[in-house]
């Protein structure tokens, strides 16, 4: 059970939805209800934080995370838009728990999602350059951390 809890992913599309869930039928005092409008965003955050880890584990080996470490740099398909979309792809669906549920708390569960893929990106960034040194320093100053078109 610790080493479920453990996992980033984990986290984001089951543990910090439950608890949210949860904690916002004890504050309503009744079940919450999900706006629809905002549900095709916990699709998407999930399907892309999916997809873009099988296309980085086909591409890349390794495992997931840095629990067994990539063999080469990934630069193509989604990785051409941004280095991290797979945390992106958690930080979409946790806005859009918060937008569906339309939740303070909700709110908080993303800026602390944003904190914790922050700091993971900043030491990721710093194995990746040890392991890739000038191939991943160059992909660095091409490919934005975030956003595509933000540097």
């Amino acid at each position: 059970m610790r080493r479920f809890a453990a996992s980033s992913s984990n986290q984001t599309f089951f543990i910090w939805p439950a608890l949210l869930l949860g904690a916002e039928a004890v504050r309503r005092r009744k079940r919450p209800r999900l706006d629809p409008r905002f549900l095709p965003l916990l699709a998407w955050g999930y399907i892309q934080y999916r997809l873009c880890g099988d296309y980085r584990t086909r591409l890349g080996g390794g495992g997931p995370g840095f629990a067994k470490p990539p063999e080469r740099l990934v630069t193509t398909g989604p990785y051409v838009l941004t280095r991290n979309p797979m945390y992106l792809g958690h930080l979409v669906f946790a806005a859009g728990l918060a937008l569906s549920l339309r939740s303070p708390l909700g709110w908080l569960l993303l800026l602390e999602r944003w904190r914790h893929f922050s700091n993971q990106v900043k030491k990721d960034e710093e194995r990746l350059e040890r392991l890739f040194g000038a191939g991943y320093q160059a992909y660095r100053s091409l490919v934005p951390r975030w956003l595509p078109g933000l540097r």
